[in-house]
């Protein structure tokens, strides 16, 4: 990381070599979390992954947790944005076309979750920036206490605390605690 800080495009494509494996791992757990059938696969996003590092060059890597954090960013980004692609494209002006058969289907419409989960995690990272980081690690990134706890440099029992007091929040902004 250091090297790829320093500027060296081999030292960045050797470790993306050596981290790929993880990567997939981690795309895997953003994927579980999607809709069936979604158009991407881990292995898509994973490359997408590496298009979007590619293109940063001012971060500093700090760690190995540091970079998985910010892989597991940039991937929650990457699907956020097909989300909003895809309901963009289906909405067309922003009105539904619903047959009377769809209109009687009960369904969970992943994509909108994803934007309302996205759009209230940017509501927090207002109130509280690291609140909203700490949830896109735990939840998105799949990363332990541990591990963000040192990606965030703060101690275990402040990331216990914070996701505690996140998903409360997320809870009561996404509509699940009618006490609002």
């Amino acid at each position: 990381m250091l090297a790829w800080n320093g500027g060296e495009l081999d030292a960045r494509d050797a470790l993306l070599a050596i981290v790929h494996e993880e990567l997939r791992r981690l795309a895997g757990h953003h994927m579980r979390q999607e809709r069936a059938g979604h158009t991407l696969q881990a292995t898509a996003l994973v490359n997408e992954l590496y298009i979007r590092l590619i293109e940063v060059e001012r971060v500093k890597w700090q760690n190995r947790a540091h970079f998985f954090a910010m892989a597991s960013r940039l991937m929650r980004r990457i699907l956020v944005d097909a989300a909003r692609a895809r309901r963009s494209r289906k909405r067309g002006s922003g009105v539904a076309m619903v047959s009377f058969d769809e209109a009687l289907l009960v369904t969970q419409e992943p994509d909108q979750d994803l934007v309302a989960i996205d759009d209230a995690l940017t509501a927090l990272a207002i109130l509280d920036a690291r609140k909203s980081q700490v949830v896109e690690m735990r939840f998105f990134g799949g990363l332990s206490l541990d591990e963000t706890a040192s990606a965030l440099n703060v101690s275990r029992d402040t990331v216990k605390r914070d996701w505690k007091i996140a998903k409360l929040w997320l809870l009561r902004e996404l509509g699940g605690d009618k006490r609002k």
